[in-house]
């Protein structure tokens, strides 16, 4: 089974995904499942317009997409009563923008939303690779202080901040990496090879639509790895997270 760790439907700045693209590159390219959050509008500000629009999107879709929950944690209290109504639409992870959102991640302003997801069983997604608050070493603490959390380091750092990866994920036990943007004779090789993280900590995703899905994909499958590996990397990791 293929699973994709992170898409974005709707309308971005300067990209754009429905649900109908989507799904026929799933077709295309034998992607079974994919997470899907809502376009930057709506994980900076409109939360409640993009968690309704990917929950509808799963609805429709007879399994193949899973929501992300999405809320602002300047919203406070607000933002937690909306990862509930999200969850209760059969969102099953939480999605943190911490660029698009307005925070550092070691402030505790996301704390009350990763509590919820610690009650809840779910994983975290978290973008990084933009300076200065959303990078591998700070991520990497955060997750410490979830230990039961599973945390996805979105885009690993890339690109100016790969060379962080590989010690965010020594730092941090529960915290996995994701292949996308992600050369396999550089950056799988220096984490699938690291005896501290191995391919069993690596996700795969696409990041759609900023990335080239079918390029992404074409990656992971040229990494010379064994089957067992790569079908961990392609689903089993992540299905594990999401039980």
């Amino acid at each position: 089974m293929i699973i994709d760790a992170h898409v974005r439907l709707g309308q971005g700045r300067e990209v754009s995904l429905s649900v109908a693209e989507l799904l026929a590159t799933m077709d295309e390219l034998g992607i079974d499942r994919a997470l899907v959050a809502p376009d930057e509008r709506c994980v900076a500000y409109h939360n409640r317009d993009g968690n309704q629009a990917v929950a509808a999107a799963a609805a429709r879709s007879a399994g193949r997409l899973v929501p992300y929950a999405v809320a602002n944690p300047w919203r406070g209290a607000d933002a937690v009563e909306e990862l509930a109504r999200a969850r209760d639409a059969g969102a099953r992870a939480l999605h943190v923008d911490s660029v698009l959102q307005g925070f550092d991640l070691l402030d505790g302003l996301v704390d009350p939303l990763l509590e919820f997801a610690a009650d809840n069983g779910w994983p975290v997604y978290v973008r990084t690779g933009t300076p200065p608050n959303a990078l591998p070493l700070p991520l990497a603490t955060l997750a410490r202080r979830y230990p039961d959390v599973p945390f996805i380091m979105g885009r690993s750092g890339a690109t100016d901040f790969w060379i962080d990866a590989a010690p965010a994920l020594r730092h941090a036990p529960n915290l996995y990496g994701d292949t996308c943007y992600a050369p396999w004779d550089t950056v799988l090789n220096e984490l699938g090879q690291d005896p501290g993280i191995g391919t069993s900590r690596l996700v795969f995703s696409t990041d759609a639509p900023y990335a080239v899905p079918r390029a992404e994909l074409g990656r992971v499958l040229d990494w010379p790895i064994d089957e067992a590996a790569r079908r961990d990397v392609l689903g089993g990791n992540l299905a594990r997270l999401l039980r």
